[in-house]
């Protein structure tokens, strides 16, 4: 598949760890066994969260364990023009509206409904600023959000977890696409980068499928080619929740970048004996699992 693009998409709030380095990892096979180019992408956008020097750091961590970008690395902190175009084509296409909510407002507004509407930390929204409900009414905007079909399941293909669903109005709402605080969401950015970076097959951990959904739908908004998607299997902390910086996760050890690929591959079914990182790499590739 010569057209296929991937990539990797590092947030540098911190060094990476175990269960960062199965992500990378897993995108690199995909991609090698695919035949096709793998890049890197700073995921930057939320600036207070970023620590200085994280993303060099990160890049040289990839480089020990034989991962390099096939192109020049793309940093969000210097994409707000790109955004802001986004933003623009779906307010000029009536798909995108103020919201003058707080988070305290969401929780009232549910709980005035009976509902009790949470999912992963992020409340679902019930529509309050929606255009068709009469729009701000008198309160200044904070946030920009997408509009999202008022009814069906949406339908996608995994091409590891198998067929999936969700109803973004039920389970979702209208998501946030620019921030109270002015910075851009993650779905927004995210999708307009894939999009520059021409990117056909996304590769990354399992906890961010809910997310495809929403993502899949800016994509249909924005008119862009919606790529494949392949959600991994989760590195778990010591309390059996997905390993990160919030959770515990120690900074990568690549005393050993052998054993620390080797660590990796196990994560993702990899049984891979070989005595170089070079070897180790081609090995994998071609042992790797989802080659369709």
């Amino acid at each position: 598949m010569s057209t296929y693009v991937g990539r990797f998409a590092p947030s540098p709030t911190g060094p990476l760890h175990a269960g960062s380095l199965v992500a990378a990892l897993a995108s690199w096979l995909d991609a090698r066994a695919h035949r096709g180019r793998w890049l890197i992408r700073i995921e930057d956008v939320d600036l207070p969260r970023c620590i200085q020097g994280a993303d060099a750091l990160i890049l040289q961590q990839l480089a020990q364990v034989g991962l390099t970008s096939d192109g020049p690395v793309l940093y969000q902190s210097q994409r707000h023009t790109a955004y802001q175009a986004a933003l623009d084509t779906l307010v000029d296409r009536a798909q995108a509206y103020p919201c003058g909510c707080t988070r305290a407002d969401i929780t009232q507004a549910n709980a005035a409904l009976g509902l009790n509407k949470e999912r992963h930390g992020d409340l679902v929204y019930p529509g309050t600023c929606r255009p068709s409900q009469g729009g701000l009414k008198g309160k200044p905007a904070r946030a920009w959000r997408l509009l999202v079909p008022e009814s069906g399941v949406w339908s996608w293909q995994d091409r590891r977890l198998g067929p999936q669903t969700q109803c973004l109005a039920r389970e979702v709402g209208d998501f946030v696409i620019r921030r109270a605080d002015g910075l851009w969401a993650y779905q927004l950015a995210v999708v307009v980068d894939d999009a520059t970076q021409g990117i056909s097959d996304i590769v990354r951990g399992e906890d961010l499928t809910d997310n495809t959904p929403r993502q899949q739908w800016l994509q249909q908004c924005l008119g862009i080619q919606t790529p494949r998607y392949l959600h991994t299997p989760l590195v778990l902390g010591p309390n059996g929740e997905k390993l990160s910086k919030q959770n515990g996760a120690t900074p990568l050890d690549l005393t050993d970048p052998l054993a620390a690929l080797h660590t990796a591959g196990q994560a993702l079914g990899l049984q891979i004996q070989a005595r170089t990182v070079s070897e180790w790499l081609q090995a994998a590739t071609q042992a790797w699992p989802w080659r369709n």
